[in-house]
């Protein structure tokens, strides 16, 4: 079936999968419209919240991580209605909405704006859009038209862009764009429906944790990466799947996988590695998990990154996973892009 361009298309209505090929664009797009964008010059920033749900917030999950070690300031990474306590007038808030309806967004901007932080706001339009116009603070509109987890080239490279004017960012972030482009455009390339399964590895690891649930481990800058693929997985492929940290879950979850026999021959293992990166106390963890899964799992799957930058090696990781969720869906018959139930439990919250 993966074989089958005729038969991917009927089935991929909504043409999610055409969507990824266009991910290297989305970036380049992504990447003039947050320079662009009116900014105020911010002299004092204390600390950063980033609000958002989704894709939104798994963009501040990425951004987080991969510069944790380069920004002099705590970034905190918000998900729910409000803010914290410590908020305040020094605080750079940013928030993301794709839809600009997101009601855990637009409630926390509020709260934002009555604590007179410093605010910064993407979507593609809606009541964030209008409400930052009222406010008149600083808004950065996308396209619109994507599943807002097809957008998320759009929230996280405008992050990047936004964390480097207001001058928290100090690296050459034009080189790192730049090698994520070419990394990504190679790998798109590859892994298209036009590339048979026989020389496209995103076909290959959909079929093999087919009719498996995929457990995602990540470490590092990967650990959000591994979110994403759960998450994909739940959208794309409409599965349950889990995702985990190295070296949180080494431990507790170790133990399940030990004596669990039963339940743990239904998991396919995914582990992130990177031999640049990979310190010899990482590596051994890893090695270990190997050594668990090949007695206790269905499947172990290591994924290994390309680039040369940190940026390009977790936005080629991300980008693989995004293509092997939607084939797992082609092979389950399902269209990637619905998600129903979403939509059902926003219609139930109407109500309210």
């Amino acid at each position: 079936m993966l074989d089958n361009i005729e038969k991917i298309q009927e089935i991929d209505k909504s043409n999610m999968l055409d969507t990824l090929v266009q991910f290297p664009n989305q970036i380049r797009e992504a990447v003039e419209i947050a320079k662009a964008a009116k900014m105020e010059t911010f002299f004092k920033i204390d600390n950063v919240i980033i609000t958002g749900m989704g894709a939104s917030g798994i963009s501040g999950d990425i951004a987080s991580s991969l510069y944790r070690d380069k920004i002099d300031v705590p970034i905190y990474v918000n998900k729910e209605y409000d803010l914290p306590k410590w908020a305040r007038k020094d605080t750079l808030t940013i928030f993301f909405s794709y839809s600009g309806n997101t009601e855990e967004t637009i409630s926390a901007f509020k709260i934002a704006s009555q604590k007179k932080c410093r605010i910064i706001t993407i979507s593609s339009g809606g009541k964030l859009q209008e409400l930052s116009e009222k406010r008149e603070v600083a808004h950065i509109h996308v396209p619109e038209g994507y599943q807002p987890r097809a957008a998320i080239a759009y929230s996280l490279f405008s992050l990047i862009v936004i964390l480097n004017r207001v001058g928290l960012l100090r690296t050459d972030i034009e080189t790192e764009i730049n090698d994520t482009i070419y990394v990504i455009n190679e790998l798109v390339h590859g892994i298209n429906i036009k590339v048979a399964e026989e020389h496209n590895i995103s076909k290959q690891i959909a079929r093999k944790i087919f009719n498996t649930i995929p457990q995602v481990y990540g470490w590092g800058i990967y650990a959000p990466i591994a979110i994403r693929w759960r998450q994909q997985f739940n959208e794309n492929s409409k599965i349950i799947s889990r995702a985990d940290a190295v070296p949180e879950s080494n431990h507790n979850d170790i133990v399940g996988w030990s004596l669990n026999p039963e339940v743990s021959k239904n998991f396919s293992c995914i582990l992130f590695r990177d031999r640049d990166m990979e310190s010899l106390a990482m590596s051994t963890r890893l090695n270990f998990l190997m050594n668990l899964y090949e007695s206790s799992a269905a499947n172990i799957i290591e994924i290994y990154p390309k680039g040369k930058k940190r940026l390009s090696k977790i936005i080629y990781t991300m980008s693989l996973g995004d293509f092997i969720s939607c084939y797992l869906a082609i092979l389950r018959g399902i269209d990637p892009t619905p998600v129903d139930i979403i939509t059902e439990l926003k219609q139930s919250l109407e109500k309210i």
